[in-house]
């Protein structure tokens, strides 16, 4: 890949993702397999006036014989060493920078029960500490080509060949041809000029039909709005949590998803890609997982049965069909793309920041909107060419939101 391409993406994490303030730590999560772009990624943070840069390396290989070998206890302890660590981020907020190229099947073939019951342990410790940070710190996930993501890809390819298609695809759909800088200043104002429109409406429920099946409706309560884009941190500090991004979302009323609704697109969840699934809730609550495959379907019950949250929606996503990501034509296999090419929905942790106003309220203000709590946060894919969404909003209008499955405002 070319050096100056690598470098501008790295500039762009750096300024744009995290936006790392003088004096700050960042901390780095990286395959090892991808140095030769850390170190890019690495002195931006320190062209950028970083304090001190951590990387913490992982590794495929490693990972999937943890947690092949491993029993369970072994697999959720939380060592006092591992929560003193996290007890530091609390105290210090370091930036942290996630790099993503793993495999998307990179669980195939183990024990999900271990992997469950293993995430069900650890998961509410960790987040006890996750919850300290909240809104605190800025943060980004972005990604690079790792080889097995690429040829899951591209699998009639060579290597070299669905590494270079894979780049290609990410150079596009993270906005770096050009100047990446203005590119990204630019898009964050055309998110916002939606987000605000979805504002002004008022929206009380949103109604999702296509012909896949779906038919489906969530309510947003009083006080919610919907945010995309850059955010900010409680101290005033802008940053791109996703790069690439599309969507305009919010969190919903926890108790009022009823209906079903059908993926529409794969999902790499719990190292394991399943497709072809469907969600039947009733009173906010998932009550059916149904897949074409009897091995989806069982990882699916695993991943609600985490948590009592983890059956309920902590987010919902609004992104055109024709996205410049669903425009690849490319299935990514991986959420942090998929995601953004089309609607989706999210089961799992909701969104505080999406509480008006939420950065100048009391803990208990905050708790009073009920957001749903979760260890996870999966977002899955229900955007289709015909997706329709009608808004009812509070005060008793009912506005054509999408119509064939992108904006109608």
């Amino acid at each position: 890949m070319n050096k100056t391409i690598l470098k501008n993406y790295a500039k762009l994490i750096v300024k744009k993702g995290v936006n790392v303030q003088k004096g700050q730590d960042v901390i780095i999560n990286a395959s090892v397999d991808d140095n030769y772009f850390v170190k890019y990624v690495v002195e931006e943070c320190y062209k950028a006036k970083a304090r001190k840069v951590t990387v913490d390396w992982i590794s495929d290989d490693i990972s999937r014989l943890n947690y092949k070998y491993q029993n369970v206890k072994t697999l959720a302890e939380v060592t006092d060493w591992r929560k003193a660590k996290l007890q530091y981020e609390v105290d210090t907020l370091p930036a942290r920078i996630y790099i993503e190229s793993s495999d998307p099947d990179l669980l195939n073939g183990l024990d999900q029960d271990k992997i469950t019951n293993a995430r069900r342990i650890s998961g509410p410790i960790i987040m006890e500490y996750r919850e300290q940070m909240e809104n605190k710190y800025q943060w980004t996930i972005c990604g690079i080509p790792g080889v097995k993501w690429a040829q899951k890809v591209f699998p009639e390819d060579t290597k070299s060949n669905a590494m270079k298609k894979l780049w290609d695809a990410i150079i596009k759909t993270t906005r770096l041809e050009g100047n990446p800088i203005e590119n990204w200043d630019k898009h964050n104002e055309n998110i916002k000029e939606k987000y605000t429109k979805l504002n002004n409406l008022g929206i009380k429920t949103l109604y999702y039909k296509s012909s896949n099946g779906t038919d489906f409706n969530v309510s947003i309560k009083k006080g919610m709005i919907f945010e995309g884009g850059d955010e900010k941190t409680l101290n005033g500090i802008f940053y791109n949590p996703n790069m690439p991004t599309e969507e305009c979302f919010t969190s919903p009323d926890k108790y009022s998803a009823n209906g079903i609704v059908y993926s529409s697109k794969p999902l790499s969840v719990m190292g394991k890609v399943v497709d072809n699934f469907a969600f039947r809730f009733e009173n906010g609550k998932i009550i059916e997982v149904i897949a074409q495959k009897e091995e989806h379907k069982e990882v699916l019950e695993k991943l609600i049965s985490l948590d009592e949250g983890a059956k309920m929606l902590g987010e919902v996503a609004l992104v055109p069909y024709d996205s410049p990501i669903n425009q690849t034509g490319l299935l990514f296999y991986n959420t942090l793309y998929d995601e953004n090419a089309c609607c989706h929905l999210a089961i799992g942790r909701a969104f505080d920041e999406c509480i008006d106003n939420y950065q100048n309220m009391t803990e208990e203000e905050i708790k009073a909107f009920d957001l749903n709590k979760s260890i996870i946060h999966v977002d899955f894919m229900i955007g289709t060419k015909d997706l329709s969404i009608i808004a009812e909003t509070y005060d008793g209008k009912k506005v054509q939101i999408f119509k064939d499955g992108t904006w109608a405002i």
